[in-house]
């Protein structure tokens, strides 16, 4: 696998690089060309904090992981074993999708063991009245429910709006059309 290293307010060292690149390297076996493929990786600082963001993207779909810690080598191996956890778990739903078809990057010959196989089922089903609201509104909402994230009726775009938590404690706004 191709890899494209980036830091952003950090220097990328040889041993950086070097430790990336053994790591990253370790999910070459999940693809049947390894060398076809590049991995975008990004390094950041954060004030103590050090993040690591590898994707890679396929002519398929995009793996995609990000780790943060005090420990940049501690990061690097959570990130990869991140993406080898995405990528066992979803092993069957690639195969029954993709597997025939022309060009199919994976190797999906790998065995999983049964205890990580996860059922992607729908275990709950909720509906919900959706009174018209503005954004500061549906922040209050979702703060008093506890939740990650929170639909709404958005009244001054007129739409339906998806409020959402990211990482840093900021906000973030999808609208459906």
């Amino acid at each position: 696998m191709k890899l494209n290293i980036r830091g952003d307010k950090v220097e990328i060292t040889e041993a950086i690089k070097n430790q990336v690149i053994d790591k990253i390297k370790k999910i070459d076996v999940y693809f049947e060309n390894p060398d076809e493929i590049t991995s975008h990786v990004l390094i950041r600082m954060d004030g103590l904090k050090q993040t690591i963001e590898v994707t890679v993207p396929t002519k398929r779909f995009t793996l995609r992981a990000e780790e943060t810690q005090d420990d940049l080598y501690a990061a690097i191996n959570l990130v990869v074993d991140k993406l080898e956890r995405q990528i066992r778990k979803n092993k069957t739903r690639l195969n029954r999708k993709y597997k025939n078809s022309e060009k199919f990057e994976m190797n999906i010959d790998f065995s999983v063991e049964e205890n990580e196989i996860e059922d992607n089922k729908i275990v709950k089903r909720k509906e919900i009245e959706m009174k018209p609201m503005d954004e500061e509104e549906a922040i209050l909402q979702m703060e008093l429910l506890g939740h990650d994230f929170f639909i709404f009726k958005n009244v001054k775009e007129d739409t339906i709006s998806v409020i959402y938590k990211r990482k840093n404690n900021t906000y973030g706004i999808i609208n459906v059309k």
